[in-house]
């Protein structure tokens, strides 16, 4: 059984930075496609950040601030946020991709940027 389980959020103020980290289980994701994405309250969940065959794609908006990253050996994927801002604010989820139509969410973790 395929779990991933997100770890690192919480509440930050504008310009800190916060480490994601998601632990998967059940599966090696050496080769695997995974990415980060978001849900704000009110807003359609959107991509991140994605580590993949291809190589590493960013939101423009995060851009410069925002790392992903893979650790084979621990089998996680971790998002390094930077000069955080309050629109970073989000529940931020974890994903595996293995095909089209099988595909693999975390539960969340919340990130809040605030003073």
């Amino acid at each position: 059984q395929v779990q991933l389980v997100e770890s690192g959020g919480g509440l930050v103020q504008p310009g800190g930075s916060l480490r994601l980290s998601c632990a998967a289980s059940g599966i090696n994701i050496r080769f695997k496609d995974m990415a980060w994405y978001r849900q704000a309250p009110g807003k359609q969940r959107e991509l991140v950040a994605s580590i993949t065959s291809s190589g590493l794609n960013y939101k423009e908006s995060v851009l410069g601030r925002f790392t992903i990253s893979k650790d084979n050996a621990k089998n996680t994927i971790s998002l390094q946020m930077n000069n955080l801002m309050p629109d970073d604010t989000a529940v931020y989820y974890c994903y595996l991709k293995l095909s089209s139509l099988t595909h693999y969410w975390g539960q969340g973790t919340q990130v809040t940027v605030s003073s």
